[in-house]
């Protein structure tokens, strides 16, 4: 075996490792956005496990403590209490497993919905799209909120409910998306080739057309959940979602709104919580974009 060989190896993964080292610089932001969705992860699993407090426990004695760096502030209590007493960091901590939860569900009852009739529209066309695409201009045209406090009066506020509710309004943009693209698929060579082999219909839908949309469905998926994240908090802050004393962001910035003039940090934390929860999964989302689409890729 000549020197050649012996060193190439070495030399071959040193290049592929600086590659990746490329790819992840241009791709920074993205970057930041996979560690913030990462800690969110790891905060939601062992919530229970890293909280200072329950985030239950009541106590008048310490109600509206500021956070430990301002005058008045405790060090058991980092963040501050809110109006009961209630530990401000631990019931942040655990509305952040609420936010995944909700987010999470609802896009994968929207996925299950959208794509399922975006694929049927994009692949029979005629009567079957004009009904499908007829929907889904009503729902696009249909106010979200209106929409959403209609179906939770009906069902009731709950998690489950809220997560229906997410996921009942939110499917149109994963029908127009697979419509479009199933529409170019469904003439391309392999798709005919499958047709012409007399393959079932159900068949050439889930082998050879739903694979090809996945890049696409995931990119959309992870921007939709930052969407169902704040759409969360929002109905929560109208008392239409998580109920107390369930930690819900949404929730925290309702009940520090009679407080925001004197004892911001009741509205200032969760307010920030969500908005770095959404600008990761953003971050994150269009990196993924620029991974998967050839048109935004860049070497």
């Amino acid at each position: 075996m000549t020197a050649t060989a012996v060193y190439a190896t070495p030399r071959r993964q040193t290049n592929r490792i600086r590659a990746i080292l490329r790819k992840a610089w241009h791709l920074r932001l993205g970057v930041v956005g996979g560690l913030i969705i990462f800690a969110m992860l790891l905060v939601a699993f062992g919530v229970q496990w890293i909280t200072p407090h329950d985030p239950y426990e009541q106590n008048i004695m310490q109600r509206l403590l500021p956070p430990c760096w301002m005058e008045g502030g405790v060090s058991s209590h980092i963040l501050g209490t809110d109006h009961v007493g209630r530990d401000l960091l631990s019931r942040i901590l655990y509305g952040t497993r609420i936010s995944l939860v909700v987010g999470l569900s609802a896009v994968v009852l929207q996925i299950v919905i959208g794509v399922f009739l975006g694929l049927l529209a994009g692949y029979y066309g005629g009567k079957v799209d004009s009904i499908i695409s007829f929907m889904v201009n009503v729902m696009m045209g249909f106010p979200f909120i209106l929409l959403a406090i209609s179906l939770i009066a009906v069902l009731g506020p709950s998690l489950q409910n809220i997560v229906i509710a997410l996921g009942c309004t939110g499917w149109p943009v994963f029908t127009r998306v697979t419509r479009v693209e199933t529409i170019k698929l469904k003439e391309r060579e392999f798709v005919l080739a499958a047709v012409s082999q007399a393959f079932s219909t159900l068949r050439i839908l889930i082998r050879h057309i739903l694979p090809n949309l996945l890049p696409s469905i995931l990119v959309l998926g992870t921007v939709e959940v930052a969407r169902a994240i704040i759409r969360e908090s929002l109905l929560s802050f109208l008392g239409l979602g998580i109920q107390p004393p369930t930690p819900s962001w949404g929730m925290m910035l309702a009940e520090g709104r009679d407080y925001m003039l004197m004892e911001w940090w009741l509205a200032a934390f969760p307010g920030l919580a969500i908005f770095l929860s959404a600008l990761g999964i953003n971050l994150l989302g269009d990196a993924l974009r620029d991974v998967t689409d050839p048109h935004t890729r860049k070497d």
